[in-house]
């Protein structure tokens, strides 16, 4: 069983940047692949981007690639996402999900495929 619990939402202006936590229960959170999900409102959950349990493997959307980083500390029980160049189209509760198994690749980036989630964190972009 794992519990995850975001943090670092909030307010900002186009362009800003906030970093999103996820701190992780259990032993075991060095095993799990971690994504991080975002639904706005009247619209489905996407998926964000997720890494591995090893580190080095990473995967965006291309929404977006090249603006946000994802990371984990897993002596922390920790992950993060670092959102830079923050839009108004990245309004959204931002979740935070766990896997044991699966890819975080192609078929692997289904919301479906994740096991644990988050309560999530509000993120608003103003304009």
């Amino acid at each position: 069983q794992v519990q995850l619990v975001e943090s670092g939402g909030g307010l900002v202006r186009a362009g800003g940047s906030l970093t999103l936590s996820c701190k992780a229960s259990g032993r075991t959170f060095s095993s799990y692949a971690m994504g991080w999900f975002r639904q706005a409102p009247g619209k489905e959950r996407e998926f964000v981007a997720a890494i591995t349990w090893s580190p080095g493997g990473t995967n965006y959307a291309d929404s977006v690639k090249g603006r946000f980083t994802i990371s984990r500390d897993n002596a922390k029980n920790t992950v993060y996402l670092q959102m830079n160049g923050l839009k108004p189209e990245d309004t959204a509760v931002y979740y935070c999900a766990a896997k044991a198994t699966g890819s975080i690749y192609y078929t692997g980036t289904a919301y479906s495929t994740y096991k644990y989630w988050g309560q999530g964190t509000q993120v608003t972009v103003s304009t």
